[in-house]
C-alpha cells in the first residue's frame, strides 16, 4: 500500500521547486493531490496533466493563499470536490531581499502576507475539517533562515522565524484531537533560482556544507512525505533541517 493512499492534500505553492517536488512525490504515493497557483492557467493545467499522467488524481486551484477569505473558499472547494482534508502543507513563498536600512514598507509587507499570514489563512480554513475527522498533518515551510537568519533578509527571516512559533502552537493547541503540525527549515537548495546565480559563489556555498552538496527539492520532498504519512503520527511540535550539517 503507498504511504498516502486516499489521503486528500492541499499544497500551496507548488508550481516549481520544492513545491512541485512535493506535489510529484505525493501523487507517487497514492495522494488527491490539491495544488494552489497565482498566475498562469495554462502552466497549471499543464501541472495537473503531468500529475495525472503519473497516474494520480490532481486539481490546480487559481487562488492566493495571503488572503483570508479565498483560503476559504479553496478550502470549501475541496471539501465540496473530495470529502475531506487529510494533509496541508503551507509551501507558498517569496523573497523581497534587501538590507534593513533600504528596505520598504511594501518589501515587508508583501513578505509577511505571503510567507507569514497565508500559513494562519489555511491552516485556520482546515481546522473545521481535520478536527471533525479528528485527524490531520499541517506541515508549514520554514527556512534556516528563520531559525538563525541572515544578512539583507530581515523580512524573509521574521516570516520564517514567526513560522515557527506558530507550528508549535498549534501543535500544543490540536494535539489532543490527533491533528499535528511540524516544520520543515530547508537549507540551500538548488532550484531553478539559484541556477542564475554566480556558479563560483554557489560552489562556496557547497564547499561550506559538511555534506559538501546543495540540497536538492527532493530532499525536502522526502520529509515533507514522511510528515504527512502515518509513519511519523507521533511527531508534532518539531523543526526539522533539511540542510547538509550547515546549522551544525
Amino acid at each position: 500500500m503507498k504511504l498516502l493512499e486516499g489521503k486528500v492534500a492541499i499544497i500551496t505553492g507548488a508550481s516549481r521547486g520544492i513545491g512541485k517536488a512535493i506535489a510529484q512525490s505525493f501523487v507517487n504515493q497514492g495522494a488527491i493531490v490539491c495544488f494552489t497557483y497565482r498566475s498562469s492557467d495554462e502552466k497549471a493545467r499543464e501541472f495537473e496533466a503531468e500529475l495525472t499522467a503519473q497516474g494520480g488524481v490532481a486539481q490546480g486551484f487559481k487562488s492566493d493563499a495571503g488572503d483570508f477569505d479565498a483560503a476559504q473558499k479553496l478550502v470549501d472547494e475541496v471539501i465540496e470536490a473530495h470529502g475531506s482534508i487529510d494533509v496541508l502543507v503551507n509551501n507558498a513563498g517569496i523573497t523581497r531581499d534587501n538590507l534593513l536600512m533600504r528596505m520598504n514598507e511594501e518589501q515587508w509587507d508583501e513578505i509577511m502576507a505571503v510567507n507569514l499570514k497565508s500559513v494562519f489563512n489555511l491552516t485556520k480554513a482546515v481546522l473545521r475539517p481535520m478536527l471533525k475527522a479528528r485527524g490531520g498533518s499541517i506541515i508549514n515551510m520554514s527556512s534556516v533562515v528563520g531559525v538563525k537568519g541572515n544578512a539583507g533578509q530581515a523580512n524573509y527571516a521574521a516570516s520564517k522565524a514567526g513560522i515557527l512559533g506558530f507550528t508549535k502552537s498549534v501543535a500544543l493547541e490540536l494535539g489532543s484531537r490527533n491533528i499535528r503540525c511540524n516544520a520543515i527549515a530547508p537549507g540551500f537548495i538548488e532550484t531553478e533560482m539559484t541556477d542564475a546565480l554566480d556558479e563560483k559563489t554557489v560552489q562556496e556555498w557547497r564547499d561550506a556544507i559538511p555534506l559538501k552538496r546543495g540540497g536538492t527539492p527532493e530532499d525536502v520532498a522526502n520529509l515533507t512525505l514522511f510528515l504527512a504519512s502515518d509513519m511519523s503520527n507521533y511527531i508534532t511540535g518539531q523543526t526539522i533541517n533539511v540542510d547538509g550539517g550547515m546549522l551544525t
